[in-house]
């Protein structure tokens, strides 16, 4: 019952291209989900930070994190530093060659994430090429 209540949530809102990107370590590498989740949401928080920056206030806040009189820039580096942070803690994998991911996977990997459905939930557009950058970033 608790999968299929998650289930339609986030159907509504969709889930952007964390999501998108999580599917594909996954599918080739074989990632828990959460994991490739929880290694790919500072890249991706960072990326569409440029996007959204003030939604990053709301997140700050549940951190309990001191952001008052900083720009929205700053906060958003405040928070993606807190998220590293937590994954460092839970011994989450850091970067896709962690997971056994393979440099020369990369464009197969983008290809994938820009067809993925959860990528038009994402608050910016994407192109392959900014796909293959950030897959790199994450690498």
């Amino acid at each position: 019952l608790a999968q299929y209540i998650a289930g339609m949530g986030f159907s509504n809102v969709g889930l952007g291209i964390v999501h998108s990107m999580a599917h594909q370590l996954g599918a080739l590498y074989d990632t828990p989900h959460g994991v490739a989740n929880a290694l790919l949401l500072p890249y991706v928080l960072e990326f569409n930070g440029k996007e959204c920056a003030k939604r990053f206030r709301d997140i700050a806040k549940a951190f309990k994190l001191d952001v008052d009189g900083l720009k929205d820039s700053d906060v958003v580096t405040k928070v993606v530093e807190e998220i590293r942070k937590l994954n460092r803690k839970l011994n989450i994998p850091q970067h896709i060659k962690d997971v056994g991911g393979k440099e020369e996977d990369i464009p197969v990997l983008a290809q994938k994430a820009l067809a993925d459905p959860c990528t038009g939930g994402n608050p910016r557009s994407m192109t392959l090429n900014q796909f293959v950058e950030l897959f790199k970033k994450a690498f």
